[in-house]
């Protein structure tokens, strides 16, 4: 991983410092001013030394629910650039998923394609798994080397690692070959660190309570699928 710069440390810590004095003192509007615009300066200054623009490699993991549904919310915003994106779901399938309908009005823009059959436990076979998995691998890596489309979503590809589907190293050389200006998410719990790594941006969810977990609440529509 990129190492920050002391640079970089530095600004950090003072705008972590002038938001503290900012919450716990009793300044007047004037000294307010002052540090806002000190603050100001420092993020303008990044902004400006900042690169235009770099195809992300992004993880969403974590054993807290919301990986999907976040990078959907980027799907969507890359939707309403006029984008093309494609979305490959790993282990899900079995299912009519919500999101695809719910897409259907950008279908000129959009590539969904469910390759699972679901929960493991539901489907008992491994080596159909590992079949269904390398299928979405190979489906996914079309997307990736196809420089038509700006964002890739390889949702769950992370616990088809886990469980041994696809390998690390498999995905890592994948993710080598898209083009430069192309986004790439991948979600699932337990994201390899080799994976997080490599990745520009990556998320974990922490799981604080869940409905299923603490009260027995079954998955419901519009909320889990």
């Amino acid at each position: 991983m990129k190492a920050d710069t002391p640079e970089e440390l530095n600004s950090d810590k003072e705008i972590e410092r002038l938001i503290d004095e900012v919450m716990s003192s009793a300044l007047s509007d004037e000294q307010y001013r002052k540090k806002m615009q000190r603050r100001k300066a420092i993020q303008d200054q990044r902004i400006a030394e900042a690169v235009p623009e770099k195809g992300l490699i992004i993880v969403n993991t974590g054993n807290g629910k919301g990986k999907t549904t976040a990078a959907l919310g980027m799907v969507l915003r890359s939707l309403g650039h006029g984008y093309k994106v494609a979305i490959v779901q790993f282990i899900k399938g079995a299912w009519e998923p919500s999101e695809k309908l719910a897409f259907s009005a950008w279908e000129d823009q959009i590539e969904f394609h469910a390759m699972g059959e679901g929960f493991t436990w539901e489907t008992q076979d491994r080596d159909r798994d590992l079949d269904k998995a390398n299928a979405a691998w190979q489906k996914s890596l079309e997307f990736i080397r196809n420089p038509e489309f700006q964002l890739v979503l390889l949702d769950e590809i992370n616990i088809a690692l886990k469980l041994g589907y696809l390998h690390v190293d498999q995905v890592l050389a994948g993710l080598a070959e898209k083009t430069p200006n192309k986004h790439i998410i991948l979600t699932g719990r337990g994201a390899p660190v080799s994976l997080i790594e490599k990745a520009d941006l990556v998320t974990e969810m922490t799981l604080v309570k869940h409905p299923f977990r603490d009260q027995g609440i079954k998955a419901q529509p519009g909320i889990e699928y």
